[in-house]
């Protein structure tokens, strides 16, 4: 591809044509040929492996501030903007093949893309979805360079898109993080329908307020033809008050255009019914919890706006399957219960652990902390949440990355000693696991909150093996 195809006319008219093999914005991956892109990242700055990539043959540079090559440089204002829409045209910009969902949010993301590619699905249709748990076609799995934990960055996306428009998606569901938005990851995507879950305290050490991190959020919705929000969440309320797209609003409440009601939960799923167009209809869900309330209604709002007919859409949530990491019961054979949860904000916390209570018998016993490098804000909240609404919690280490373990859980600490609940500090999560299941009695039920789909411990900068499936297991059969 010609570099006037990725730039545009003003740079043929200042320069000389020249013909681009790929693109590349990490010089160690530089073949000849290719365009690197000059980024300003967290840990690092692009521009200082201009020279690099260089040596390694890129035939072009694209940059914010001066680099001193001898290959041509294309200055731009934004770097990010500039590989998100290169990498737009160089794919044939494969999102305009397909139906884009994305589903914004601080909760709920994974799961309400698994709900939307269950009745897509039930359909027969054909769908992609991208993601924290994985990105897949079909069965497929796909598999990309990109160390992004939702949302893939700019160049890996549009490749993902493009192997999704080959393999004939008609429908792309995925999740939309905050700082996706705030980073310009999507930037060139334009999404048929946009979905907002809820806004609840997280990335504040990124957002810093959090009237930012909703107005990242609300970027969606200026991207978006149509929006589903849920309207009994304030900041929801917000995105609808600001938003010019065409909202539906879901919820719980009368003033929803749809909305729920008569739920019932028990271990095996929430039954309930929704209004809709002077018409109610009966779902169930096969997830037990009323945030699968909420879920829920977001994925029909969204296979609505889509021009899915109800049928179809309350099949696709009775055919949904358990996502891996969200209420995930772990097969143990014993006469107390394992549930692992991704769990990692105050919001998600209290909502696993009030899902819970509403159906265990016996104790609930709730082991979590809190990742490091992250928004420390929210630690003592998280610990205040447990100690209020668990009969006991086990404080231990989540992902520390370069923070002192100690350190982390001191702060969780401040949270939970506001309460009465009683608790034990393990700092090894693996040790505290084991602690969890010597102790559990029968009919308990022990949350492991936090890792969810994460099959990985990050100590240091360092990541290593950490599957607590693999840990519970281990040690039930040790």
């Amino acid at each position: 591809m010609l570099a006037s195809v990725l730039l545009g006319k003003d740079w043929l008219q200042k320069n000389e044509d020249i013909e681009i093999t790929g693109i590349a914005y990490d010089s160690r991956n530089v073949l000849p040929g290719n365009v690197f892109v000059c980024i300003k990242g967290f840990e690092t700055d692009g521009h200082k492996y201009a020279k690099m990539a260089e040596e390694n043959g890129a035939s072009l540079i694209v940059a914010e501030e001066k680099v001193d090559v001898n290959v041509p440089v294309w200055y731009v204002e934004n770097s990010r903007i500039a590989i998100a829409e290169m990498a737009c045209k160089y794919y044939d910009n494969p999102s305009k093949k397909f139906k884009l969902i994305g589903v914004t949010g601080t909760n709920g993301k994974t799961t309400i893309t698994y709900l939307i590619k269950s009745i897509i699905e039930t359909a027969n249709m054909r769908v992609g979805v991208i993601g924290t748990n994985q990105n897949i076609i079909g069965d497929k799995v796909l598999v990309t360079q990109s160390t992004t934990p939702t949302t893939p960055n700019a160049l890996e996306l549009q490749q993902l898109f493009a192997e999704m428009a080959e393999s004939d998606a008609q429908c792309v569901v995925m999740e939309v993080s905050s700082h996706a938005l705030e980073l310009e990851r999507v930037h060139g995507c334009h999404f048929d329908v946009g979905v907002f879950t809820n806004l609840t305290q997280d990335h504040l050490d990124f957002h810093k307020t959090m009237e930012n991190y909703l107005n990242a959020k609300a970027k969606l919705f200026t991207i978006s033809d149509k929006g589903v929000v849920n309207y009994d969440d304030e900041g929801g309320k917000q995105i609808v008050k600001n938003s010019k797209c065409d909202i539906l609003k879901v919820g719980m409440g009368t003033d929803c255009d749809l909305a729920a009601k008569n739920v019932k939960i028990s271990p095996a799923g929430t039954d309930f019914d929704v209004d809709y167009c002077n018409n109610t209809y009966h779902v169930y869900i096969p997830i037990p919890g009323m945030f699968s309330v909420y879920n829920a209604v977001c994925a029909m709002g969204a296979a609505i706006e889509l021009g899915f007919d109800m049928d179809t859409i309350i099949k696709g949530l009775k055919n949904a399957t358990g996502v891996m990491g969200r209420v995930e019961v772990v097969p143990t054979d014993t006469d107390y219960t394992v549930i692992i949860d991704y769990a990692h904000t105050p919001d998600g916390l209290e909502n696993i652990i009030s899902t819970v209570k509403e159906f265990a018998k016996g104790r609930v016993i709730t082991l979590f902390g809190c990742g490091g490098d992250r928004d420390n804000t929210k630690r003592p909240i998280m610990g205040e949440i447990s100690g209020k609404l668990s009969d006991f919690t086990i404080i231990t280490s989540d992902n520390p990355r370069t923070e002192d373990p100690v350190s982390i859980i001191n702060q969780i600490e401040i949270g939970m000693k506001r309460t009465d609940g009683e608790y034990k500090v393990i700092v090894d999560r693996r040790e505290a696991i084991g602690y969890a299941l010597d102790n559990a009695k029968k009919d308990d039920v022990i949350i492991l909150a936090g890792k969810g789909q994460e099959t990985y411990q990050i100590i240091g900068k360092e990541k290593f093996d950490f599957d607590e499936r693999v840990v519970v297991y281990k040690h039930l059969n040790k």
